[in-house]
């Protein structure tokens, strides 16, 4: 079943304070997207209208799923959730206070993943070993890669066909952050998902995205149509790669 993520000329903001000007990008199936940009730049507000947290002030955001063409400016998160988009938010947003199986089994609460939660739960497990071994823990009490883990697994529950992932380096170690990203990119191989990922390490990024986008103040100044393309701009020499 074919999936496209369309965004035409999305604005939003914070009561008064615009974050999002003119934002434009899409997704097509199976694809790994990077969102580029460092940290205050929207690349969290953007996920937030995606899943119909924030409501934009102007333009569509389009999820095409088969023959159907859905505006998801126009859903609630629920129903947007319910399509098979699922977030893994920046700083993990975990319930400290439940063990790693309740966190887990909180994930699952889409209709449509219910009946596959036993299948799901032994993925997970058998993909992010450590929370197996920790499935009684309270996940509060857990290292930061270990909630990441988590809060991938989590996300992973629901059966999502479009993953988003938001700033999956915050608070680890590089060597973590390595291990979280090409974890990220052996799930999307695994379960055949069209991911976008909002990232601002840029070298961690770039290891498994096809293609991304500069976000730069709320604005996408760059359209890299692939890693080549990333690399070579100006804005990523003069940023990214200290060439400036």
């Amino acid at each position: 079943m074919a999936l496209e993520l369309t965004v035409s000329g999305v604005e939003a903001g914070y009561g008064a304070v615009r974050a999002l000007h003119d934002i434009s990008l899409s997704i097509a199936e199976k694809e790994t997207v990077a969102l580029l940009g460092t940290n205050g730049n929207g690349k969290s507000t953007l996920m937030k209208c995606v899943m119909g947290i924030v409501r934009p002030s102007r333009g569509k955001i389009e999820l095409k799923i088969g023959n159907q063409t859905c505006d998801l400016t126009k859903l609630s998160t629920e129903e947007i959730v319910g399509l098979g988009v699922a977030l893994v938010p920046e700083g993990r947003r975990l319930f400290p206070k439940l063990t790693v199986e309740e966190n887990l089994l909180l994930g699952a609460f889409r209709p449509q993943a219910r009946p596959d939660i036993g299948k799901n739960l032994a993925l997970c497990y058998e993909t992010f070993e450590v929370l197996k071994e920790r499935r009684r823990q309270l996940a509060g009490s857990m290292s930061g890669g270990q909630q990441q883990m988590l809060a991938i697994a989590r996300a992973l529950m629901s059966s999502p066909k479009l993953l988003l992932v938001d700033e999956p380096s915050v608070g680890l170690s590089p060597l973590l952050v390595s291990n979280t990203v090409t974890m990220i990119k052996q799930l999307k191989e695994r379960y055949g998902l069209t991911v976008l990922m909002a990232e601002q390490n840029f070298h961690q990024a770039i290891r498994i995205a096809d293609r991304g986008y500069i976000i730069v103040h709320g604005e996408i100044v760059f359209e890299g149509r692939s890693v080549a393309e990333l690399e070579n701009n100006d804005l990523v020499k003069n940023y990214y790669l200290g060439a400036g």
